[in-house]
């Protein structure tokens, strides 16, 4: 699959079908993470890996009810806890790159799901401090979201983007014309 088709027809996925995920390609969505680029290639990125149906349902506690991502943690048979070392990654410009590199490392993760026939969806509104709490994730440590993995049980469609001449601009600030 080439990179610009996965990243045209990937979706975040909030249905799965009850279909355990090889384990082989678990492993492979760990290994395109761990090859993401980061700042001064520190790789202050961590996995959580889950599959204990007990480690899943304490989970749950830490989303709230009314977060449209809970069913999909709930249904999938994996949920990968996406963290960062802050202490491994560095400040420029005011930027704490942590956040930018395991976003990175999270979008790896996403693409090549997709391209191995399975749906993840980036879920970041949770308490932080609770899902430390119930999976013993160490003080100095970031949780940077959550992805259920999965086999997706649906289809959704495109969500609206915005054009690119409200995003991009040309040699001066607001100029949307390349010529």
């Amino acid at each position: 699959m080439y990179v610009l088709q996965a990243i045209n027809n990937r979706r975040s996925i909030r249905k799965y079908k009850d279909t355990q995920v090889e384990w082989d390609k678990v492993g492979q969505v760990l290994d395109a993470a761990r090859l993401a680029p980061s700042w001064k290639n520190s790789q202050c990125w961590r996995f959580l890996v889950l599959n204990s149906a007990a480690k899943k349902d304490a989970l749950m506690g830490a989303f709230p009810e009314d977060n449209p991502g809970k069913k999909a943690l709930a249904q999938a048979p994996v949920l990968l806890v996406v963290c960062a070392d802050p202490a491994e990654s560095g400040v420029e410009n005011g930027i704490e790159y942590y956040i930018a590199d395991t976003a990175i490392a999270f979008e790896h993760i996403c693409l090549a799901a997709f391209s191995l026939g399975l749906g993840t969806c980036w879920m970041g509104w949770y308490d932080e401090a609770a899902i430390k709490n119930v999976l013993g994730i160490p003080a100095g440590i970031r949780v940077v979201g959550v992805t259920p993995l999965g086999y997706p049980d649906q289809e959704p469609k495109q969500r609206p983007r915005k054009d690119l001449t409200e995003i991009a601009y040309f040699n001066d600030w607001g100029t949307t014309d390349a010529d």
